[in-house]
């Protein structure tokens, strides 16, 4: 057996091995660490697979907003809730480990008829249609013009979880104080993570990268100014957030419709995210743009959001 095959078996392992551990942990500061380094090794699985985009955008949030957010969460709660986990508590994790191998066995039940070599392929037929999308990159072209509507779909996903965290927000506690090494640390970090951020956004037409991987750092960056006290409130009421947050959305019904109009489409619905060849390029650099910030300030005001902002 070549080295490949006992890599990715081991690879494998780990993953089971760490999302058991975070399952079992008795702690929850322990749980939210071996969540994050069980993202970190997904995020290796995903490039062992191939998918560069996924694997950025697990590493990115997945790992790291993802396990931030966590922390942000944990930090929050009681020192009584940071006890070791109840007799109930541990007979739950069992039950969920329980449920999550039934889970196991019907997928792997599924993925058994599964063909090796499906009949259809959808690669070719993106990569067919790649120099009428308006990008070099099949990804790019299939989030931003072949399946735009999922992509606008997630946009506003995105948004709803914002207003729902507004919603069930709850105050926080008081923020901790800053850490002398940690700020020098952020203010070398930052501007590198902006810098990379937008990189990406812009590597993202020809190789993976893109809007939700740009934000994610953008988000990153905004995260740890905020948590060493160099970035001032985001709050909700300025005119300016609000129009971040929405710009993504608002791209994508801009553009849609400023295309169908110079199409001379009546029907704006029918092909309302059909960008024409001429102008494909440029819109969806516009709505990668847009979008990268609104991802970007979204994520952020899900991760450190004021407590007034939040409950404004």
């Amino acid at each position: 057996m070549s080295g490949d095959f006992w890599f990715d078996t081991i690879l494998g392992l780990v993953l089971l091995t760490l999302a058991l551990a975070t399952v079992r942990a008795q702690q929850l500061a322990a749980a939210v660490m071996i969540f994050v380094v069980f993202g970190l090794i997904l995020a290796v699985a995903w490039a062992r697979l191939g998918a560069a985009d996924l694997a950025l955008a697990e590493a990115a949030i997945g790992a790291g907003l993802t396990g931030a957010l966590l922390f942000s969460a944990l930090a929050r709660q009681a020192k009584a809730e940071s006890a070791p986990v109840s007799k109930s508590s541990s007979r739950s994790s069992w039950l969920v480990l329980l449920l999550s191998l039934m889970l196991t066995g019907i997928l792997c039940f599924s993925l058994w008829w599964v063909p090796l070599q499906p009949e259809h392929h959808l690669m070719p037929l993106a990569l067919e249609h790649l120099a009428n999308s308006g990008t070099e990159h099949p990804v790019t072209a299939v989030l931003l013009n072949f399946r735009a509507w999922d992509t606008l779909l997630e946009l506003i996903v995105l948004l709803l979880a914002l207003m729902g965290a507004r919603l069930v927000s709850s105050p926080m506690l008081q923020t901790p104080q800053r850490w002398p090494l940690a700020s020098q640390w952020s203010k070398r970090l930052a501007p590198l993570l902006i810098l990379v951020a937008f990189f990406v956004l812009w590597r993202g037409a020809t190789a993976p990268g893109g809007a939700f991987q740009a934000g994610a750092l953008l988000a990153a960056a905004a995260v740890v100014l905020r948590l060493n006290h160099q970035l001032p409130p985001l709050h909700w009421r300025y005119g300016w957030v609000r129009l971040i947050v929405l710009s993504g959305v608002l791209a994508f019904v801009v553009a849609g419709i400023a295309s169908a109009l110079l199409q001379y489409q009546p029907a704006l619905l029918i092909h309302w995210l059909e960008w024409p060849l001429w102008l494909a390029k440029p819109l969806i650099l516009f709505i990668e743009l847009c979008a990268t910030l609104a991802i970007g300030l979204t994520l952020t005001l899900l991760v450190v959001g004021e407590p007034e902002e939040l409950s404004s």
